[in-house]
């Protein structure tokens, strides 16, 4: 992953201490391939232990890890100012200048999403939900709105998924919910009070919660057995819901493929539900559903 879009994600939930160091690593990224943790706590005036949390808080084990993927950002992953989308579309914009930013911005938050979820965990979700009775899916505003796509995925699949956004029946069916059943939650920003809440019953009962949430440290990914992540710019206020949808949807997108690819039952399920929905539009179709 582009590990200055990590930075640039955190930088409001940061620690001052670390703040200076994000701030140095931001306006200096080619100068850390030079520098050892000491050096860089040096230079910004902090403990080398305090370069070292920050590199983990950004999801590295440690400063070598943080260093190896601030060099590969500078080599691989060039991203010109021109080209970035930071809430810059204005409202004089041209259409090709609009088109261009916008199609800018998308390309970014699903490069950078693709690279924040390792196909391990990608997997690991996918085996779950596999051997889940029931799957419950949740989110609020546009969340919800990928969480109900991703409900019709699984049902194509002959999966028993349901999607609800009403946090009394969440509650309600819930309190049903066993070992064997699962909740999906999606949230970009991992605070929504609504969505915490339902999140610290799941834990205090002991059911399996996975959720998508944003990069940045929050609740909802605390409280959650698997974790996947979305890339979404947080600082492009007005275009963030379009952005956010965009790398939600790319993730159930690759779960919906690789539960389709890891279950043969789950791929006659789906042929089935292709096939009647082909009789239904075909009028010529002599076994009409």
């Amino acid at each position: 992953m582009a590990v200055l879009q990590r930075i640039a994600l955190v930088q409001g939930r940061l620690r001052k201490t670390e703040q200076a160091i994000a701030d140095f690593v931001m306006a200096n990224p080619q100068l850390i391939r030079q520098l050892s943790s000491q050096e860089l706590a040096q230079q910004v005036g902090v403990s080398q232990a305090t370069v070292v949390r920050f590199s983990q808080k950004l999801g590295y084990k440690g400063y070598p890890d943080f260093k190896f993927a601030v060099n590969d950002t500078v080599l691989n992953f060039p991203e010109p100012q021109d080209d970035k989308l930071h809430g810059d579309i204005a409202l004089d914009d041209s259409y090709s200048e609009m088109a261009r930013k916008l199609l800018a911005g998308k390309i970014a938050v699903l490069t950078h999403t693709l690279s924040a979820n390792e196909q391990q965990l990608m997997e690991q979700v996918c085996r779950i939900l596999l051997q889940a009775r029931r799957i419950m899916l949740t989110g609020k505003g546009a969340s919800f709105l990928v969480a109900q796509d991703f409900c019709l995925k699984l049902r194509k699949l002959g999966m028993n998924a349901t999607a609800e956004s009403d946090n009394h029946i969440q509650l309600s069916e819930l309190a049903h919910f066993g070992s064997k059943d699962v909740l999906f939650m999606l949230s970009e920003s991992g605070e929504t009070p609504e969505m915490v809440a339902i999140a610290h019953y799941a834990r205090s009962h002991k059911l399996k919660l996975l959720s998508l949430t944003g990069f940045a440290p929050n609740t909802i990914a605390k409280l959650s057995a698997v974790n996947l992540k979305t890339m979404a710019n947080e600082s492009a206020v007005r275009l963030s819901s379009i952005l956010s949808r965009n790398a939600q949807e790319l993730v159930i997108d690759l779960l919906f493929i690789l539960l389709t690819q890891s279950s043969a039952k789950g791929r006659k399920m789906l042929a089935a539900s292709n096939a009647a929905v082909s009789r239904y539009r075909d009028p010529n179709a002599s076994n009409k559903v």
